[in-house]
């Protein structure tokens, strides 16, 4: 998407853009094809995409079993040349800093913001196109770089519109940063990008965070912003016609991997648990040489060690 007003977010409707309790247990072995597909587009620097994070997380966590994922990126911004948005106060980078820390306070996922002031992001598109080659070299990793350039976005504050911060990022994927930055740089990650910004087109989309669930017919549900997960719920079973039955979730040793990062919010949705008792939970669920807790902007998060 091209349009240079797509850096617009508003904070009420959640958009950038425009031991087994049962002692039995009936389990289906049978390979079962599946007909949906979660067409997910999004952005680097979405910042209510950031906020969705922990509930499309439980979403999937339970619900991948009836729909494959695809991951678009929408080109939030292509760059501030031209870009005005009077109404909600946005004329240059430094005006992103105060809605950022509005999505922050209201979503509870850590924004710092404040590099809008001192080094700026210019374009969206160099990590999203980092995000294309990976995604097409290297299936699945792109999922891991696209958290990690989040984590240093939004909770620590890095450019990650800067090559230097994307090879670092990239590094921790465990790939070669250096050459998948370089690659990004050429005229054929462009081209992936554009192949998803027509894509995004073709779906209609005019806003980030979008969900699409659609099916082998091409008939779907669209959900435009970050909302609850009874409505992710509510979407899928009108799509399959049926009620989708959650599977059991991951525990939290094998959620949280080596080197990965859980912030309060996550933590909560996912288990269904109150914000004062997530340190204790952690405590419960976790050996305590496996991990740090850790503190930023207020909130609690974890890492493993």
């Amino acid at each position: 998407m091209s349009d240079q007003n797509n850096m617009v977010c508003d904070l009420e409707t959640g958009v950038c853009g425009v031991a087994e309790d049962e002692p039995m247990e009936v389990i289906d072995f049978n390979h079962k094809e599946k007909t949906v597909t979660m067409y997910y587009v999004t952005d680097p620097i979405c910042s209510h995409c950031w906020a969705l994070e922990p509930v499309l997380n439980r979403f999937v966590e339970e619900y991948d079993q009836y729909f494959k994922t695809e991951t678009l990126m929408g080109g939030l911004l292509p760059s501030w040349h031209g870009f005005s948005d009077g109404g909600n106060g946005i004329q240059k980078p430094s005006d992103v800093a105060e809605h950022w820390k509005e999505v922050g306070e209201h979503s509870r996922m850590p924004i710092d913001g404040s590099l809008w002031y001192s080094d700026p992001i210019l374009s969206s598109y160099p990590p999203s196109r980092v995000f294309k080659v990976i995604q097409q070299n290297h299936a699945g990793k792109e999922i891991d770089f696209l958290r990690n350039a989040r984590e240093a976005v939004f909770a620590f504050n890095r450019n990650i519109g800067q090559d230097d911060v994307l090879i670092e990022i990239v590094n921790k994927t465990g790939l070669h940063g250096k050459d998948i930055v370089e690659k990004a740089s050429e005229q054929s990650a462009q081209d992936l990008l554009e192949e998803d910004f027509d894509m995004v087109a073709k779906l209609g989309v005019r806003g980030f965070p979008t969900i699409i669930l659609m099916n082998e017919e091409n008939k779907g549900v669209k959900i435009v912003g970050a909302r609850s997960i009874e409505i992710y719920e509510a979407a899928l079973k009108q799509i399959l016609n049926e009620d989708p039955k959650p599977k059991k979730k991951a525990s939290l040793s094998q959620l949280l991997k080596p080197g990965h990062i859980l912030f309060s919010r996550e933590i909560e949705v996912m288990y269904d648990i109150q914000q004062s008792k997530v340190t204790e939970f952690v405590q419960e669920e976790l050996a305590e040489d496996a991990y740090q807790l850790n503190e930023i902007m207020n909130e609690v998060y974890i890492k493993r060690n």
